[in-house]
C-alpha cells in the first residue's frame, strides 16, 4: 500500500505546477487565469493573493462550476503550502478541467517572496448568519458583501419606487443609504409606498423611512434629507454617493439629478411609472446615453400626467422599484450587464417586457459636454411649471 508522500509525489508527476513568479507574472496579463485560494477561514483571514477567488476545499467540487462554467479556461489553486491544491488540481481534472495548475509552495512562498496580497474584511458571525445566502454566490462571496457594506446609494424619493428599491438595499447590507423627499406619510401613498405605515401619517416620509430601514438592518446608516432637490444643494448631496436610484416623479427634478450627475460622474439608475407600465434604464457617465439623450425635451404640460392624476396600479412600482434595486447591487458588485443602452419596459397588464435600444446623442446639450462646462439651472421654468 503507498504511503501519502508517495500518492502525493505521483499527484505531482501529473498535473502542472507554477511557481509564485509564474502565477504573479500570469495575474497580472490581459487573459489572467482564475486564481483560487483553496484554504480554510482562519487561513484567508490572515491574507489573501489580490484578484483571487476563495473557495475552501471542501467546497472546490461543488462551487467550481459557478465560478468557472469553461472548462478549457486557466486555472492556479493556491493553498497555505501546495499539498491541497496539488491534489485539488487533479479532482479539478477528474472533473473534465484540462488547464488548472497548483501554485507550488503555496501562499506562504507568496509572503516569504514579498509579494502584495490583501485582508479580506471580518465579518461578525451575526454577519455571516445574515448574508450568508449571498456569501454562498461566487459573484458576491465576503468580498462582494464587503463591497456592499461599504457602498453608498442615494435614493431620490422615498414613495412608490424609492420604497421597494430602499427595503431591497438596506436587505442586501448596503452599508449606507441615502434618502431625499420634502414630502410628509398620506394616507393615499399607503397602497404602494411599503416604507410607510398608518401609524406614521403626517411623519416626514424620510424619517419613515428611516425607522423602517433600520429595524430591518441595523447594519445599514440612514441619512436622511427633508428637502427638495435644487441647483443649489444637488452637487453637496450626490458628492457622497457612489450611485444615485432615481425614483423622481417629476420633470425638472430628472433634468436636474441628469446634468448634476454627469457632472460628478455618479451612475444614475432611473425609472418611472405610469398607470400599467414601468421603464427602467441605468446611466453611465462617459458610457452611454444620458437622460437628455432619451427626453431632450419635457412634454408639454398635461401630456404626462403624474400618478396623482391618472392613477398606477398599486404593485406596480414594486415590481419596477426591485429592478432598480437590482441594478444598483449590479454596479457595486461589478456583476452581470447593466441597462446602460438600453430601456427595459414592464406592461403589467399584459405581464410582457420589452428592451429597447437607447443611443447616445453625440449632438446631447448636456452629456457631449465636458464635466466643467455643464451648468446646473432649476429646471421649473424649462418645463413650463410654475415655482
Amino acid at each position: 500500500m503507498a504511503s501519502f508522500s508517495e500518492i502525493l509525489s505521483q499527484v505531482k508527476e501529473s498535473i502542472d505546477e507554477v511557481s509564485v513568479e509564474e502565477t504573479k507574472e500570469r495575474a497580472a496579463a490581459d487573459d489572467a487565469p482564475v486564481l483560487v485560494d483553496i484554504r480554510e477561514r482562519d487561513e484567508y483571514e490572515q491574507g489573501f493573493i489580490p484578484a483571487a477567488h476563495w473557495i475552501p476545499r471542501g467546497f472546490l467540487e461543488l462551487k467550481i462550476e459557478d465560478l468557472v462554467p469553461e472548462r478549457d479556461r486557466e486555472i492556479i489553486l493556491y493553498c497555505a503550502g501546495g499539498t491541497r491544491s496539488a491534489l485539488a488540481a487533479r479532482a479539478l481534472e477528474e472533473l473534465g478541467y484540462d488547464n488548472v495548475a497548483s501554485m507550488a509552495g503555496g501562499f506562504r512562498s507568496w509572503k516569504n517572496a514579498g509579494y502584495a496580497f490583501d485582508r479580506p474584511r471580518t465579518m461578525s458571525p451575526e454577519q455571516l448568519k445574515r448574508y450568508s445566502r449571498h456569501i454562498m454566490l461566487p459573484e458576491v462571496g465576503e468580498t462582494g458583501q464587503g463591497k456592499l457594506l461599504d457602498a453608498k446609494v442615494l435614493c431620490l424619493g422615498a414613495g412608490g419606487l424609492g420604497s421597494p428599491s430602499a427595503l431591497y438595499l438596506a436587505a442586501a447590507g448596503v452599508g449606507t443609504i441615502g434618502i431625499v423627499d420634502d414630502d410628509v406619510v398620506d394616507e393615499s401613498n399607503l397602497q404602494r409606498q411599503v416604507l410607510h405605515n398608518i401609524e406614521r401619517l403626517g411623519m416626514p416620509k424620510v424619517e419613515s423611512a428611516r425607522k423602517t430601514l433600520q429595524a430591518l438592518n441595523p447594519d445599514v446608516q440612514v441619512v436622511a434629507y427633508q428637502e427638495r432637490l435644487t441647483s443649489e444643494n444637488i452637487l453637496e448631496i450626490l458628492a457622497d454617493y457612489d450611485l444615485v436610484v432615481d425614483g423622481a416623479d417629476n420633470f425638472p427634478t430628472r433634468y436636474l439629478l441628469n446634468d448634476a450627475a454627469l457632472k460628478l460622474g455618479k451612475p444614475v439608475v432611473h425609472a418611472s411609472i405610469f398607470r400599467f407600465e414601468g421603464q427602467l434604464t441605468t446611466f453611465l457617465p462617459d458610457e452611454g446615453p444620458c437622460y437628455r439623450c432619451l427626453y431632450p425635451d419635457p412634454p408639454p404640460p398635461g401630456m404626462a400626467p403624474s400618478c396623482q392624476e391618472a392613477g398606477v396600479l398599486g404593485v406596480l412600482p414594486g415590481i419596477v422599484g426591485c429592478l432598480q434595486a437590482n441594478e444598483a447591487l449590479k454596479l457595486i458588485l461589478g456583476a452581470g450587464t447593466s441597462l446602460s443602452g438600453r430601456l427595459l419596459v414592464f406592461d403589467a397588464l399584459g405581464t410582457k417586457f420589452r428592451t429597447l435600444k437607447l443611443r447616445k446623442d453625440p449632438e446631447c446639450r448636456v452629456c457631449s459636454k465636458h464635466a466643467d462646462e455643464i451648468e446646473l439651472i432649476d429646471y421649473e421654468q424649462f418645463c413650463s411649471i410654475g415655482g
